[in-house]
């Protein structure tokens, strides 16, 4: 997995000397030299290493040119407003240390936290490791993403992070729109989505006391783990987060169980989970109804093929999305060609899940 781990050059210049002047100014302690590297990992908003003598910080910003992107996309200021109201409640996060919306600085908004030292997983098989600790960093995701859900978001002041009803109405007509806007070649199994989803959502995805924070892309690749132990220090990434419907959330985390591992996508479909030791997604789901207090677990699995086909319609948007990027030019490593070319087989398995439910 060299191509997701690691560090690298920055793909782009950045203005040091700019960026330095800004840290000096809104970071408490803060002492040059600077050296920035990139984090390999992520196709949406870069994420870079800031090193000095005393520390290192991570520094999210926004892609650019920042006229290429699309609307509402790479809100990287919703990722540090989310974090920071989460900071000390059940679900773990970096601390947010600044937040920077002039991009006059250095050409796009960023926000600085603390770098959190520790494991990012890129195989969802855990490969090399001992089947006792795969899963236990499966129960510890599964715990983490249930704590989410069940965060008292009204208390933390989160209660206009996202707009209240028809949840699912407004995100298949957000990612249609997003798709659409990224076209570069028609994709028959997204047309057919594009019109099937709005009409059958089922009941349960209908309830308006359905209402938790979503993280939108809960993945193991998104997660730090603590260095020794199969505990979760930092949930990273929170740029889809919204509030929205929970079992959203949780069926885009379960989407793993069913997508191959091939090129950028990593999935465990084909895999001997028991001889893994990782469960299969029938106990997982069983163990994330425990943990939020749901009795009804027959009627979640009801409703489980519009939920993935919902969801891997998702994200077959946001990877044409990336192939809109690659085809302006703002977007050109393997890993982005790569993620591109993942819209198609994933529609056409939405697409699958769609004519079961």
């Amino acid at each position: 997995m060299d191509a997701f781990t690691g560090t690298r050059a920055p793909s782009q210049t950045l203005n040091n000397e700019a960026l330095s002047a800004w840290m000096q100014a809104h970071i408490p302690g803060f002492a040059g030299p600077l050296s920035v590297e990139q984090f390999k990992g992520g196709q949406s908003n870069p994420s870079y290493k800031l090193i000095t003598p005393q520390r290192s910080y991570v520094m999210r910003s926004k892609p650019a040119p920042v006229a290429k992107l699309l609307p509402s996309a790479h809100a990287i200021e919703r990722e540090f407003t989310v974090m920071r109201a989460l900071a000390g409640s059940a679900v773990p996060v970096p601390a947010m240390l600044g937040l920077c919306e002039d991009e006059a600085v250095i050409g796009r908004a960023f926000y600085l936290m603390e770098y959190m030292p520790g494991r990012i997983f890129w195989d969802q098989a855990l490969p090399g490791m001992p089947t006792t600790e795969r899963g236990a960093i499966y129960a510890e995701m599964n715990r983490v993403i249930a704590a989410l859900h069940k965060v008292d978001f009204a208390a933390l002041g989160l209660s206009s992070y996202g707009k209240p009803g028809n949840y699912f109405e407004r995100q298949i007509g957000r990612w249609s729109k997003q798709y659409l806007a990224s076209l570069t070649q028609p994709i028959e199994a997204m047309e057919r989505l594009i019109e099937w989803l709005p009409k059958h959502i089922p009941a349960s995805a209908s309830d308006e006391n359905e209402v938790a924070i979503v993280h939108g892309d809960f993945r193991i690749d998104n997660l730090v783990f603590h260095p020794e132990e199969p505990r979760i220090i930092a949930v990273l990434d929170w740029e889809l987060s919204t509030l929205g419907h929970p079992l959203a959330d949780f069926s885009y985390h379960c989407m793993s169980w069913h997508i191959q591992t091939s090129g950028v996508a990593r999935g465990l479909a084909g895999q001997d989970l028991a001889a893994l030791g990782i469960p299969d997604e029938l106990s997982y789901v069983r163990s994330y109804c425990e943990r939020t207090g749901r009795s009804d677990v027959a009627g979640v699995m009801t409703d489980w093929n519009f939920y993935l086909a919902y969801n891997l319609f998702r994200i077959a948007a946001i990877l044409q999305g990336i192939a809109k990027r690659v085809e302006d030019g703002t977007a050109a490593s393997q890993q982005a060609r790569e993620a591109g070319a993942g819209a198609r087989p994933l529609a056409e398995l939405a697409w699958q899940f769609a004519r079961k439910g």
